[in-house]
């Protein structure tokens, strides 16, 4: 016969080890994320179509710059092999015409059809996962999960999604990582990455993404390392350390400027050799996103994007 000591002590084992179980199933049954990432240079550009968004269906941030003719964000795969010769888009959430199964159909279609792929999906919501209100985090990660099985239907490895802010709460990093947990166990189920981008000063610092990264520690949960977000929003140093801190964690997309505007409309310059040599160093094998985000023509900013992005990777 046990005493009640040694009752209450097994007791708490017990539930100490059922409270663990879940944790510890997911950290034995997860696989690693394995992308087939080519090693030449050219295959590993993807063109995003944010650049695009005067010449393509979807919301205009400029309407008098609108184009009179524009393209359907499923054909944009197929102009960009014309204007570029590359075969990898990254599309922008907001340009998908409808997230039906049948308009998805008809986007792989054309995907396979021009013989080109998705390398990423960049997607945009309204809903912060850190909020605190429980029912704006439900949103958010049921927003997630949406663009999730989108990126399945259109045979896209991963998805960045953003982090807005909360209108009743800072940046907090347990309830973004309690929220991004279910959205990475959802994705992991379906072979899609995770990806957060040095986007929105408040709620996307780089440094708040690493911690946030690490906190949720899972294979399918990376940074996406833009090269000029941070530059327009802070000095050159802690633009550089931030970048240096997202590509240690980077895995399978990033985004290459060479100039942004900062809140003064002031251009600033990425220094791209200190940049590619970051991604360098910490190995980088994933694709590059030509994302030209600077007055002028996106079409020879994009060229020259991809010129720049060929000689580095050489």
């Amino acid at each position: 016969m046990i005493t009640r000591r040694e009752f209450v002590a097994q007791s708490a084992a017990a539930a100490a080890v059922a409270w663990l179980t879940p944790l510890l199933a997911r950290a034995t049954s997860e696989a690693a994320p394995n992308i087939p990432f080519p090693h030449e240079a050219r295959q590993r550009i993807a063109i995003a179509s944010y650049p695009f968004r005067h010449f393509i269906n979807g919301p205009d941030d400029e309407g008098a710059n609108v184009a009179p003719h524009r393209i359907d964000i499923k054909d944009f795969a197929a102009h960009v092999i014309e204007k570029f010769k590359i075969d990898k888009i990254e599309p922008w959430s907001s340009h998908f015409a409808s997230t039906d199964p049948k308009y998805l159909d008809q986007f792989r279609a054309a995907l396979e059809q021009a013989k080109a792929s998705v390398a990423n999906i960049a997607v945009d919501g309204d809903h912060s996962p850190y909020a605190l209100d429980p029912a704006e985090r439900v949103s958010a990660v049921a927003f997630s999960k949406h663009w999730v099985d989108v990126a399945v239907a259109v045979g896209s490895p991963g998805i960045r999604t953003n982090l807005p802010e909360a209108k009743d709460s800072k940046p907090d990093l347990d309830r973004t990582a309690e929220s991004l947990t279910r959205v990475v166990d959802y994705a992991s189920a379906k072979g899609v990455v995770i990806s957060l981008e040095n986007d929105n000063p408040v709620s996307e610092d780089p440094f708040f993404l690493v911690k946030l990264v690490e906190k949720v520690n899972s294979s399918w949960l990376h940074t996406l390392p833009d090269f000029a977000n941070t530059l327009a929003k802070h000095d050159a140093d802690y633009a550089y350390k931030a970048i240096d801190s997202m590509f240690a964690h980077a895995y399978s997309i990033c985004h290459v400027k060479s100039t942004e505007n900062d809140d003064h409309g002031k251009p600033v310059h990425v220094d791209m050799t200190k940049t590619f040599g970051l991604l360098k160093a910490h190995h980088y094998q994933g694709y590059c996103s030509m994302e030209f985000d600077s007055p002028g023509d996106p079409y020879q900013g994009t060229s020259d994007l991809i010129e720049t992005t060929l000689r580095y990777l050489a």
